[in-house]
């Protein structure tokens, strides 16, 4: 299961990202993932508690958003939505098209916590 060393990597970023901003916790992580990248979402929910157990994310949310395919039209430069088996243009039906999106997977956002003296919590947007 290749999505356990994904979610380690994930953490590694997010564990970077909150000691750059000095963060005690991690409360909510957003993952866009490209039908197309070779990543199942499902698995790496899944994976996550594993990975994340004992790190400064083990209370953290994970959540993925799966992104749309989209494609280019090498003949009539058209930019539209695909579905994985059918790269097609859909203005003009041809095949020759290019990839543009949905073969990625992005950290999208990381929430951090910064707990202060007098209790009350900080959320910080990455």
């Amino acid at each position: 299961m290749h999505e356990l060393s994904i979610c380690q990597s994930i953490i590694e970023q997010v564990t970077q990202v909150a000691q750059q901003n000095n963060a005690l916790s991690v409360s909510r992580i957003i993952i866009d993932i490209g039908p197309l990248s070779g990543v199942e979402a499902p698995l790496l929910e899944h994976a996550f508690p594993i990975a994340s157990a004992g790190t400064i994310a083990q209370d953290a949310i994970l959540e993925t958003q799966i992104l749309p395919i989209k494609v280019r039209c090498n003949l009539c430069h058209n930019e539209n939505e695909a579905s994985m088996n059918k790269l097609l243009c859909s203005a003009c039906g041809t095949w020759q098209t290019t990839l543009i999106s949905g073969d990625e997977m992005l950290l999208r956002t990381v929430e951090l916590e910064n707990h202060h003296s007098d209790k009350e919590e900080e959320i910080n947007h990455v």
